[in-house]
């Protein structure tokens, strides 16, 4: 061997030692006392799991009443968190704006009421509510009738100042944009059911009643602003179901193409529409006519501002934000996270944008004890690929969160392992069962192309209370089950 070549093969096996003694002393530093030698043990061949192979992972495990970090693996290292981003921001919103807080959407008039005629132009205000149903705008346009208004001599206008124009966080991709889970965010919106996926509809197809007929196409709920294009066929009972539901990028013409069998079954998307303001207005205008309130002459229904020295006729509030919380967490709602960024800008900093809440977030982050030059915050939901935080910084939001008032509130909005029921469950019901974490472990769940985390709270078998955070970026395969068994480890360990 030549000189050079023994000074190259020296220098691959000091830097193969260096590694090795820092991913060992790194992967163990936690737990050196001895106290929880058997998890942190345990928790290592757990991380020995092929299916982590090229994948990166953090993991922080801390003591619940003290902080102590009794594991870390990589905890340091910034990852994507996909949905435990929304672990901020519930936690900046019950900060800032209160469990009890309450959206609100007021209807205001410029004009009077002559008899039974409204003579002015009336206003849909809306003030960032999520949870407006169908129902809402019929209760609205019953209110109005029973204050007297039967006839408008006016426009219907329907005003969404109350946040910015931007309708998307800026790392929303070209596919996401056109779903429930990437819908657009306006002040003025309206959900099909009670999920709420504000921005969004329900479009069911169903098969004809023939081979060769056009599908039926239903819509939840029932709206002109959109339009069907149908493509599809009806086809015979032995043909594979190949129906799509879609629609095209920058306009409301929903596309319905493929094939679906005689006799099969439907076929649902939840399909987010442009420019959600128009849609909850049109929602509106039906409401009225359907009541029976009707416009005298001409009129136009448009987007505008609301004066300032317009009547108040009536004041909607959503349900407290205790209560919304539930379907935010426990379902991940991407739509709710990004609403309450921008509320919280508009309350706190007076602009209801993503600048502005995304400042908000960050504040009360370091209140509770979050090392901020460590995260970087692009949207409220998680749908970035661009958001980066350690889990050691995801541990100590859960850790710094326990002694405020609403925490109780926070927690319960926790998906609980292995609950069916959906909302106590919710994207955890399905997970853990019949193992220790069953209805023990309450923790976020985080899914994007190629990203998973799990994180939370959970109590040993010696009913010690533990936070962790758990996760993995670059994995090509599925990997909570990895997520499970180290949960479900803490959940069985006893020191006895």
């Amino acid at each position: 061997m030549t000189r050079k070549n023994m000074m190259k093969s020296f220098v691959a096996l000091l830097l193969a030692t260096v590694i090795m003694v820092y991913l060992t002393d790194h992967e163990n530093k936690a737990g050196a006392d001895g106290e929880y030698a058997p998890l942190v043990s345990e928790i290592n061949e757990i991380l020995h799991d092929d299916r982590l192979d090229g994948a990166l992972i953090g993991v922080s495990i801390r003591k619940a009443d003290t902080a102590e970090q009794i594991y870390d693996h990589f905890g340091d290292t910034r990852l994507i968190p996909a949905s435990n981003m929304k672990l901020f921001t519930a936690a900046a919103a019950f900060e800032t704006l209160g469990e009890d807080y309450r959206f609100t959407t007021e209807i205001h008039t410029d004009g009077t009421l002559k008899g039974e005629m409204l003579k002015g132009n009336l206003y849909l205000k809306g003030k960032g509510d999520p949870t407006l149903l169908q129902e809402d705008f019929e209760n609205f346009a019953r209110e109005l009738k029973s204050q007297g208004i039967q006839k408008i001599k006016g426009d219907l206008i329907g005003d969404d100042t109350w946040y910015d124009k931007v309708r998307l966080s800026e790392d929303i991709t070209w596919q996401d944009e056109v779903y429930y889970y990437g819908a657009q965010v306006s002040a003025l919106t309206a959900s099909p059911n009670d999920d709420y996926d504000a921005g969004s509809l329900i479009v069911e197809v169903n098969a004809g009643g023939a081979v060769g007929e056009e599908p039926k196409v239903s819509l939840s709920p029932q709206t002109d602003y959109v339009t069907i294009i149908n493509k599809a066929k009806t086809v015979s009972a032995d043909q594979a179901k190949t129906v799509s539901i879609s629609r095209e990028h920058g306009t409301n013409q929903i596309i319905i193409e493929g094939n679906i069998p005689v006799d099969g079954s439907r076929k649902r998307e939840w399909i987010a529409v442009d420019e959600p303001s128009g849609y909850a207005l049109d929602l509106f205008e039906n409401a009225l006519l359907a009541e029976g309130i009707d416009w005298s002459g001409k009129y136009t229904v448009k987007m505008g501002e609301t004066p300032a020295n317009s009547t108040l006729l009536l004041e909607h509030q959503s349900m407290t934000l205790a209560e919304l919380s539930i379907p935010f967490m426990k379902l991940s709602n991407n739509g709710h996270g990004e609403v309450l960024v921008k509320e919280m800008g508009r309350i706190v900093e007076g602009q209801g944008s993503w600048g502005a809440g995304l400042k908000v977030m960050e504040n009360v982050a370091g209140t509770l004890g979050v090392d901020t030059n460590t995260i970087l915050l692009r949207d409220g939901s998680g749908m970035s690929h661009v958001n980066l935080m350690p889990t050691n910084e995801i541990t100590q939001l859960l850790y710094g969160i326990q002694t405020k008032e609403w925490f109780n509130s926070y927690n319960n909005a926790l998906p609980v392992a292995g609950n069916v029921e959906r909302f106590v469950g919710g994207t955890l019901r399905n997970r853990m069962k019949e193992t220790a974490a069953q209805q023990n472990v309450k923790a976020k769940t985080g899914t994007l192309t190629a990203v998973s985390a799990l994180s939370g709270y959970v109590t040993t078998k010696d009913e010690e209370p533990i936070i962790f955070s758990i996760v993995i970026n670059n994995d090509l395969t599925s990997v909570t089950a990895i997520e499970d068994a180290i949960a479900t480890a803490i959940a069985e360990y006893s020191r006895e």
